[in-house]
């Protein structure tokens, strides 16, 4: 890893606009290790030791609040390597091991990831190879989240869900789902991303106050980016960064992950600042 002297100015100011957000995001959604792990990264590239460590500690909360009491394990001993007199470690590894005697055995040590999640780390299902042409768009986990909680109607949601011809070309950028129920005043964007949160474990970013790498963007294809308007907007070690308003869309992840070997971390993130910076992109 760089030393912060080998580090330019434009990358720490990249890495303080990182820490500002994800500082935001993890205020508001403590449970997003995901989230945490950038964090912890961001501040170990500037050398911040002191937050390397408190974030650490944040990260090993999460994983016990989940239940996930061997990676708040993994964590908490990383910190250990570090400090091996931490009396908040060593409190906290008393309580894990309290807990821990009082299952029969240890949860599962990942939650169920979200679909895009899945669909990137997964083999392919035996339902995909009898049925290849089936695309995973997401529609079915998306209906089942607007339509069958009433908040529209089956009607509308025909009325805005793009079904693609994956053998046609796309040309230009496909405005998502929620951002069509926004276009035709159905429902509201705010809304729509509110209902999506609280249904996934995805975190949010408000992608307007950030600066994505588009030439990070360009370096996969512009038509997945495009027909899916899913976005790479920044990398953080061994991991991609990518912005969508479909949360479910397996195809997109798919795509993407064929074309990096880095793993893919997804954000909800508003539509339009998604469209405005693939149009940025890829002109």
């Amino acid at each position: 890893m760089a030393t912060v002297a080998a580090l330019s100015q434009s990358e720490i100011a990249q890495l303080m606009q990182t820490i500002e957000m994800f500082e935001v995001i993890t205020q508001s959604q403590a449970q997003d290790y995901q989230s945490l792990e950038i964090l912890k990264e961001a501040y170990s590239k500037l050398g911040r030791e002191k937050e390397v460590v408190a974030t650490a500690k944040r990260i090993a909360q999460a994983y016990v609040q989940l239940g996930q009491l061997s990676s708040a394990i993994l964590e908490y001993e990383t910190i250990l390597q570090r400090d091996p007199g931490d009396p908040d470690v060593q409190a906290a590894l008393r309580q894990i091991e309290s807990k821990a005697a009082s299952f029969s055995a240890e949860p599962a040590l990942a939650p169920e990831p979200t679909a895009p999640a899945k669909a990137a780390a997964q083999p392919r299902r035996a339902a995909e190879r009898l049925a290849p042409q089936v695309v995973e768009d997401g529609r079915q986990a998306m209906h089942k989240i607007f339509v069958d909680t009433r908040t529209i109607t089956s009607g509308d949601f025909d009325l805005c869900w793009h079904t693609l011809d994956m053998s046609a070309p796309s040309h230009g950028v496909i405005e998502p789902f929620i951002q069509m129920l926004a276009d035709k005043a159905i429902l509201p964007i705010d809304k729509s991303l509110r209902l999506l949160v609280d249904k996934t474990r995805l975190g949010y970013l408000p992608l307007e106050k950030y600066d994505p790498d588009l030439d990070l963007a360009r370096t996969f294809p512009a038509q997945t980016c495009q027909r899916w308007c899913v976005l790479p907007f920044d990398r953080m070690s061994k991991s991609i960064l990518v912005a969508t308003a479909n949360p479910f869309n397996q195809q997109a992840a798919k795509e993407l992950a064929s074309a990096t070997p880095n793993r893919l971390l997804w954000y909800l993130a508003p539509p339009v600042e998604i469209l405005k910076n693939l149009r940025k992109a890829f002109r």
